[in-house]
């Protein structure tokens, strides 16, 4: 039988808020000093401005609603390490919500949130209820239905991230967690070197827009996952492909107990540049990639809804035509 889970009350509609106050000295000289003695992350809740021969080595922390409205213009400076190797958990940003504080309260989140004109070197995650899709607490409320509002409620909403490269040294070097919704990656660039994608839009997240991006990350699989996420637009980037695929939409059934409600549906993938070489190509875009075919899709069973009833993707509606292959 399903678990219950309490569902919080709506929060009031998402309004776009006041810009958060310009960071003052004091900060920029602590975000500027080298790792050390006070940490190697720092939180950040004011708006700053960068110069262009600023390298920022501390990680940057964007967290709950005290964080919205918060602007990070580099001006063309830099965060992160080059040449680093990147470690999971270790993120160049992080933008995230809080917890609850008591019982049956909403979850704490950031929403409009601007990063402009940066070069990333590591990573940045964006998530609310967990980090992935196995988080304890996402899990638990995936065995109620409702689940698919809660995890959007819960997470970050309105992040903006333009004129940005973003290079990947391991980890996924965007990616965008269960229930996040309407990011803008538009303008910018990915590329280094990932294990897995080079962007990833996990199960219940939605209407996020990816527009004009030049994809150039070396992966082991497709440059851009859309797992259980939709109404999401890929419009008008280039993709650099070497022999693997450029996106793929399909359902992740199963995997570390959590069931997956929504499926991969109603997503715009129109407009984009899939540039090839090598011997083996795969195809640009498949949709319903996966359809059970995975040996975790029995993990959430028991449950009358979303993947643990049935493991197949099951996308509909989407809209995949014109994109050119070169």
């Amino acid at each position: 039988m399903p678990v219950p889970f309490t569902t919080p009350p709506d929060p009031p509609a998402l309004v776009r808020r006041v810009a958060a106050a310009p960071c003052d000295a004091a900060f920029r000289a602590r975000l500027l000093a080298p790792p050390g003695a006070d940490g190697d992350e720092i939180s950040l809740t004011c708006s700053l401005r960068l110069a262009p021969d600023d390298r920022v080595r501390k990680r940057l922390v964007i967290e709950g609603a005290a964080a919205s409205g918060v602007t990070l213009d580099c001006a063309g400076a830099s965060l992160g390490v080059p040449g680093e190797p990147a470690r999971l958990g270790a993120y160049t940003i992080a933008i995230r919500s809080r917890p609850p504080a008591r019982p049956g309260e909403g979850w704490d989140r950031p929403s409009d949130v601007h990063i402009r004109d940066c070069t990333v070197y590591g990573h940045v995650r964006i998530w609310g209820m967990a980090e992935n899709g196995q988080g304890p607490i996402l899990r638990d409320s995936s065995h109620s239905l409702g689940h698919t509002e809660r995890a959007q409620r819960a997470a970050p909403t309105g992040v903006t991230i333009t004129g940005t490269t973003i290079v990947a040294a391991g980890p996924i070097p965007l990616y965008l967690g269960p229930g996040v919704t309407r990011v803008t990656l538009r303008d910018s660039r990915l590329t280094g070197r990932s294990v897995s994608t080079a962007l990833y839009l996990d199960a219940e997240s939605a209407e996020n827009r990816i527009e004009d991006n030049d994809l150039e990350t070396e992966t082991g699989r497709e440059l851009v996952a859309v797992d259980g996420s939709a109404r999401n637009h890929i419009t008008g980037n280039r993709f650099t492909l070497r022999g693997q695929g450029g996106v793929r939409l399909y359902r992740n059934c199963g995997e570390g107990g959590t069931v997956r409600h929504q499926t991969p549906s109603d997503n715009v993938v129109t407009g984009n540049l899939f540039r090839t070489g090598g011997f083996f190509q795969a195809a640009p875009i498949v949709v319903n990639s996966r359809n059970g075919w995975r040996l975790t899709c029995g993990e959430d069973a028991g449950y009358p809804f979303g993947s643990s009833l049935d493991n197949r993707d099951n996308g509909t509606g989407n809209v995949v035509a014109p994109n050119a292959v070169e």
